[in-house]
């Protein structure tokens, strides 16, 4: 099916948030330095997505098959119940920030700088929902990435890289063999449309969780999931 590499993207890092996230006061040596950091970050950056139009060949209890693809993972079967094609993606920040990163010694300057690069690749997947709602008009969408659920492990980010052949060819991103991507900040996942809202969250108890997007709902994995059946 239909595959995208979108490498143009517009990378301009919301100063506001830094300096409300770090406690920043203006006119301040820190502002000062995280200001010459973003002005380098902005002038190297070079963050980058892949996505693909694909189709759900097959569902059983707990699998689903993308692209003759098998994913194990009874959420995400129940989730694409009802849908015929999906949209398997990997954002990233680039390896031109990761590499410029690493350069960076002074540990606070790190913090700052691994969000300046958070920042990069939460941009390219907004590129990538920005290009799907132009061409597919998909209306409502959520998102599951591998990892972010028990149900759903880390080792599934195999098969969701084999859907794209060579990801650190196309747009610079591997695995290691625990799974984890590089560059760091790099998100992996399925899009699909869907006519109720769904984040991981919902299924997730863990308290003070500081990237929670939705509250946990206790009686969600039974009513929906079936999980108190198996």
């Amino acid at each position: 099916m239909e595959q995208r590499i979108l490498e143009n993207i517009p990378f301009n890092v919301d100063r506001g948030t830094l300096f409300e996230t770090y406690h920043i006061e203006e006119g301040s040596d820190d502002s000062k330095r995280i200001d010459q950091l973003i002005a380098e970050a902005e002038k190297i950056a070079k963050p980058k997505a892949i996505y693909k139009l694909s189709t759900i060949d097959e569902k059983t209890e707990n699998t689903v098959i993308i692209d003759q693809t098998k994913f194990t993972s009874r959420v995400l079967r129940v989730n694409l119940d009802e849908v015929h094609r999906a949209f398997p993606f990997i954002v990233t920040c680039g390896m031109e920030l990761e590499e410029w990163s690493l350069i960076i010694t002074d540990m606070m300057e790190q913090f700052w700088v691994d969000s300046i690069k958070e920042q990069a690749a939460l941009q390219a997947y907004q590129a990538v929902q920005s290009e799907l709602e132009d061409r597919y008009r998909l209306g409502m969408t959520s998102t599951m990435n591998p990892g972010s659920l028990e149900d759903w492990p880390m080792k599934e980010q195999v098969a969701l890289f084999s859907l794209f052949g060579d990801p650190k060819k196309l747009i610079g991103v591997t695995l290691t063999d625990s799974f984890l991507m590089v560059p760091i900040k790099s998100v992996s996942g399925v899009i699909f449309p869907t006519n109720s809202k769904f984040e991981s969250c919902q299924l997730c108890p863990r308290k003070n969780c500081p990237g929670r997007r939705a509250p946990y709902d206790p009686g969600l994995g039974e009513s929906k999931y079936s999980f108190g059946n198996k």
